[in-house]
């Protein structure tokens, strides 16, 4: 793992958070982007080497409408960078971690992404983005 990629916020309202993180970082976010196969929009602030990704739902079947309605706003992943997805997901299962996914997918901010079952890592859930390269 090469460093903290992002933070993901979920969010009620998408335009609010914005403008609260917005203020809170002293910054606009550089980008909103919808995931139409995760059912939800999305929103990035650059914070030094890092980001903070903030979440909508835009599905109210998935992922995200699901953690807001048991566990209200707030941090929904830790999302870490690594050069080669598709290594370091074997590396995981074969350290004992559930692989929520069993191939890396297309996620926002031109990355591949996969993730790792929260009841493997002490309940939080973890997403492995690597930079998709053209």
């Amino acid at each position: 793992m090469e460093k903290i990629e992002h933070i993901g916020i979920a969010v009620n309202d998408l335009e609010a958070a914005n403008e609260r993180f917005g203020k809170l970082l002293g910054q606009d976010h550089y980008k909103v982007e919808e995931v139409p196969s995760e059912g939800v929009r999305t929103s990035f602030f650059k914070t030094g080497d890092s980001k903070i990704e903030l979440l909508e739902a835009t599905d109210p079947e998935g992922p995200i409408a699901r953690f807001l309605s048991r566990k209200g706003e707030g941090v929904h992943h830790i999302a870490f960078a690594v050069d080669d997805i598709e290594k370091e997901m074997e590396r995981l299962r074969g350290e004992g971690f559930v692989l929520i996914n069993e191939k890396p997918k297309k996620g926002a901010d031109n990355k591949l992404v996969a993730f790792l079952h929260p009841k493997s890592s002490n309940g939080v859930l973890i997403e492995l983005c690597q930079e998709i390269r053209k």
